[in-house]
């Protein structure tokens, strides 16, 4: 019998090996099985911050995990299931078809992830852009150079699947019982090579520099896609198309309009990155306390301006990065190790738009929208791929800034420029109204020294491929679009299970 506890409080630094001690009391003998189930920080009172932890344990072992039933033998197919995309949701449909006994093809248009970090520091060096393989694209996707965030909105079946699979391939041990748990970037790149090193070691094939460009449908199926690599055209006849291609895959999205394939515009929301000193929010959130806890971050959102604005992708002692992927555009986003060491805090202060925005009912309308931005932002950072930027006193006094205070930025690059030339004039007023509003929740937050980076664009996919309730296109009964990229998921954890879905589903077609 399990048994289990919850709303336990130790002190910050106190040794976790008093929860064991608490179940061996609880039980009158140590535990067989043990297991932290949550661990959250309790910062609600700075005179008084705790640890609470929420546990289960039993002096019976418990049974061994039941295995994913394969796909019988006889039922698999000849025709390989082609994957694209080897971010999130691409390796990990990967991984659970090889789970059933299935081998697929992986194709990625970036490069394997060690030599992608060499093409993003390049980029950030020397302004030297690779189309191809950078933050958007690459092996592990864009959340490769991310904080590595694992919280989601959605409570999916699949999340704890989700960590399982993760802390199998490297990640620790402590995502799996975190209230806010993360890999960080730096570990993050370790887990992707391990799962892909699984899925070539148990018969697939991880394609890297390769890039689909076309497909053909008849009879309600795709009957072949096209893989390009390094110029090279290969016809493939797959049993079925996984399209996990990421929220910046434009061209693929413009190839796939032009054959037919169901989509539509899908709102989603743009506006700045914001720097702070990483210190002042940690003595914001925790008090004197700060430098004994985990780097503090925030999560905020202000109704105070025409439309809400809310903080995005927010990242303890990180950095902002240059995450292009067209030529003479500027697009940031932001990143975070696991230590979370950096100086600075960063996030996205973002504002939705919609439709309307638009201008069109074009379904890659969203598409032009992000570009019209990103290139304007190209234009005022010197069309040299440095970064806008702003001070916050500045900005909200609508002037431009001449000088850094205390917070330097840690884009690599940036020149003083004018928000309001950038963004349209109902996102730079409701994120001015949001700074003032925010900080009054969090104290500090419109510091004037904070800085401003334009313009946070990628935050979610500006289309929506359309599926059916069996996670099929109702353009081709084999092609199952999914992934952030197909408007499906937000993040790593959604994305994620967003793939172990889809190839539940076709392995549970192949099972019949």
């Amino acid at each position: 019998m399990i048994e289990k506890l919850s709303g336990i409080k130790l002190n910050i630094g106190e040794d976790e090996g008093v929860l064991v001690s608490i179940a061996q009391k609880k039980l009158g003998a140590k535990p067989s099985y043990f297991r932290i189930l949550k661990k959250s920080l309790d910062a609600r009172n700075k005179n008084d911050i705790f640890m609470t932890y929420s546990i289960e344990f039993s002096l019976d072992e418990l049974p061994r995990k039941e295995e994913i039933a394969r796909v019988p033998e006889k039922n698999l197919p000849s025709d390989p299931i082609v994957i694209v995309g080897a971010g999130p949701c691409g390796l990990s449909c990967a991984v659970r078809l090889i789970d059933y006994g299935i081998k697929p093809i992986v194709a990625e248009r970036g490069d394997a992830v060690d030599d992608r970090i060499k093409k993003t520091e390049l980029f950030a060096k020397e302004k030297i852009l690779d189309e191809d393989s950078n933050i958007q694209f690459g092996e592990g996707g864009a959340g490769t150079f991310s904080d590595g965030k694992l919280n989601t909105q959605t409570h999916s079946g699949y999340n704890k699947q989700v960590f399982d699979t993760f802390i199998k391939f490297g990640a620790p041990a402590e995502i799996a019982y975190l209230n806010k748990p993360h890999i960080g970037s730096d570990k993050l790149r370790g887990v992707v090579k391990n799962m892909r090193t699984y899925i070539e070691n148990n018969g697939g094939k991880v394609l890297f520099r390769t890039k689909l460009v076309d497909i053909s449908a008849a009879n309600g199926r795709i009957n072949s896609v096209t893989l390009e690599n390094n110029g090279k055209k290969t016809k493939i006849s797959p049993y079925a198309l996984v399209l996990a291609v990421g929220h910046s895959a434009r061209d693929t999205f413009y190839m796939l309009k032009n054959k037919g394939v169901n989509m539509r515009a899908k709102d989603f929301a743009v506006g700045l990155r914001i720097e702070h000193l990483q210190k002042n929010i940690g003595f914001s959130q925790y008090g004197k306390k700060y430098p004994l806890l985990p780097a503090a971050d925030y999560k905020l959102v202000s109704h105070a301006g025409e439309r809400a604005c809310f903080s995005f992708c927010m990242c303890p002692g990180g950095f902002v990065m240059p995450a292009a992927s067209e030529a003479n555009s500027l697009v940031t986003n932001g990143m975070s190790n696991y230590a979370r060491s950096g100086l600075n805090a960063n996030s996205a202060l973002i504002v939705p738009v919609t439709s309307a925005d638009f201008h069109s009912d074009d379904p890659l309308s969203g598409v032009e929208f992000q570009r019209d931005l990103e290139r304007k932002a190209f234009i005022a950072g010197g069309a040299d791929y440095n970064a806008p930027v702003q001070l916050v006193g500045d900005f909200l006094a609508n002037k431009k800034s001449t000088a850094f205070g205390l917070v330097q930025p840690t884009y690599p690059g940036t020149r003083f420029a004018e928000m309001n030339k950038i963004l349209p004039a109902p996102i730079i007023s409701s994120v001015a109204l949001a700074i003032k509003d925010m900080d009054k929740k969090l104290r500090g937050f419109a510091d004037k020294n904070a800085v401003l980076t334009a313009v946070e664009s990628r935050t979610s996919s500006p289309v929506r491929i359309e599926r059916q309730e069996n996670l099929t296109s109702p353009f081709a009964s084999n092609l199952y679009p999914c992934g952030e990229g197909a408007g499906y998921s937000g993040g790593i954890t959604s994305s994620s299970a967003d793939g172990l879905r889809v190839a539940d589903e076709i392995a549970k077609v192949l099972s019949r």
